[in-house]
């Protein structure tokens, strides 16, 4: 397929797929070259691809922009994932073979057979979803494989299969969403996380979960869906927002036990009882939620994943503490980030963003008021304090959460005034990021204590 002035995006992504052969080279040659090689990748394509393959692979925008075209992106994303995982190219590998492969062949197959499309995201395919999740899950796990003697200790006989796989559906998932957040970053991110996350895992704690007797699993199930459709009929959740919140709560349930589960629920009827206070002030200026509040599946994955992958990982892993701890973190964080916002909007003075500390109105994306500041700061010191009572983590933890907390609420307010206006990233993204960086600075300032 071929535009105007000479570019083809099946050229294009040719060479995207076959740069990805470059990965083989990981076990073979020092780290420290593997990285300088890349950042000299990012170099050459900024200032000289162009020069001399003129204009075959750069779309028309990207030949002014090239600093944000995707074509300087792709190396770059593999610098950084060499920077994060200097010890395991194994990931490094992985990712990289989702993003070549995977992303490559959901461009080139999704234009040819596309199914159906996405309906949350009309501009993605199914047929490139699934493109994207077989081709990349198959490079990944040959490219996992052909790392693994450079891991110490080495890692588990499944997880050159399952991890690999199951990145590459995640990688699949995220490229979906309606963002304009370019795929390089987006697919090899969340390939290297969902990698990362299961490297931690211990194959004899999994043993003991899964010997673990069925009726825990069938209470947890039970409870969980007596709650979703309490919600979906007191038109809190949407019909999405009813089977991911099942879903979500029924893993926290099972892995971070009733106390974790009656936090959960504290902390969506805290962001629920918010949204409401104040509507008409909502209402007439135009600020309150989608939907009058109701939560979508996006938006309760957006708050309460990283919650639910921490809780799995505080039974999967030896590191019960730490886990538990940014269990904890990241639920309070979305809910006290949902009070900040609510309370702010409702009664807030003056609103003003962080960025530019320049006064906008109520409901600006990134805004934030000292009301509503100090109602997160206050409702996340509550929400930790109840957590510290129920045993969920101890007293001298608490600290740490409503650090955690605020800071990803104080980096949530800054990228969303920067990126959310220009679609570069959505609310639901921003959530998840703010739980996220709240979980690892609680952990991070905890292990530094």
């Amino acid at each position: 397929m071929k535009a105007a002035g000479g570019f083809s995006e099946d050229t294009r992504q040719a060479v995207h797929i076959a740069v990805g052969g470059l990965a083989i080279l990981l076990p073979l040659i020092p780290w420290w070259q593997s990285a300088l090689l890349a950042s000299l990748a990012v170099c050459f394509n900024l200032f000289a691809l162009q020069n001399v393959l003129g204009r075959r692979l750069f779309r028309p925008g990207e030949r002014i922009g090239r600093l944000t075209s995707g074509i300087v992106l792709y190396p770059l994303t593999i610098v950084g994932l060499l920077l994060l995982f200097p010890d395991r190219l194994d990931i490094v590998a992985g990712a990289w073979g989702i993003l070549a492969a995977g992303d490559g062949m959901a461009t080139l197959l999704g234009r040819r057979v596309p199914i159906l499309p996405i309906p949350w995201n009309p501009r993605k395919s199914l047929g490139g979803s699934l493109s994207l999740a077989i081709f990349g899950g198959m490079a990944a796990v040959a490219l996992t494989w052909w790392c693994q003697r450079t891991v110490v200790p080495p890692a588990y006989p499944w997880f050159f299969i399952v991890a690999p796989g199951v990145a590459a559906i995640a990688a699949a998932a995220v490229e979906t969403i309606p963002i304009s957040l370019d795929d390089n970053i987006t697919v090899a991110a969340s390939a290297a996380g969902v990698m990362w996350v299961l490297s931690l895992v211990s194959n004899d704690l999994v043993a003991q979960v899964v010997s673990t007797p069925g009726p825990a699993l069938l209470l947890a199930a039970g409870a969980n869906l007596v709650v979703a459709w309490a919600g979906y009929f007191a038109r809190t959740v949407t019909p999405s927002g009813m089977i991911v919140g099942g879903i979500l709560g029924t893993v926290i349930f099972v892995f971070a036990g009733a106390a974790g589960w009656a936090l959960l629920l504290l902390c969506f009827a805290i962001a629920v009882v918010t949204s409401r206070i104040g509507l008409t002030r909502k209402d007439a200026l135009g600020i309150a939620e989608e939907r009058s509040g109701r939560r979508g599946g996006g938006n309760a994955f957006a708050n309460t994943g990283v919650a639910a992958i921490a809780a799995a990982m505080s039974a999967l892993t030896y590191a019960q503490g730490d886990a538990r701890l940014a269990f904890v973190t990241a639920l309070i964080a979305g809910a006290s980030d949902t009070v900040a916002s609510e309370i702010g909007k409702a009664w807030g003075r003056r609103t003003f963003l962080l960025t530019t500390a320049r006064r906008v109105a109520p409901g600006t994306s990134g805004a934030i008021s000292l009301e509503g500041t100090l109602a997160g700061v206050l409702s996340a010191l509550g929400l930790a304090a109840t957590a510290c009572a129920v045993g969920l983590i101890g007293w001298p933890e608490l600290v740490y959460v409503v650090v955690g907390a605020t800071a990803g609420a104080v980096v949530e307010s800054a990228l969303a005034a920067t990126l959310e206006h220009r679609g570069v990233l959505n609310n639901d993204v921003l959530n998840f990021i703010n739980t996220g960086v709240a979980a690892l600075v609680a952990v991070e300032l905890w292990q530094l204590r």
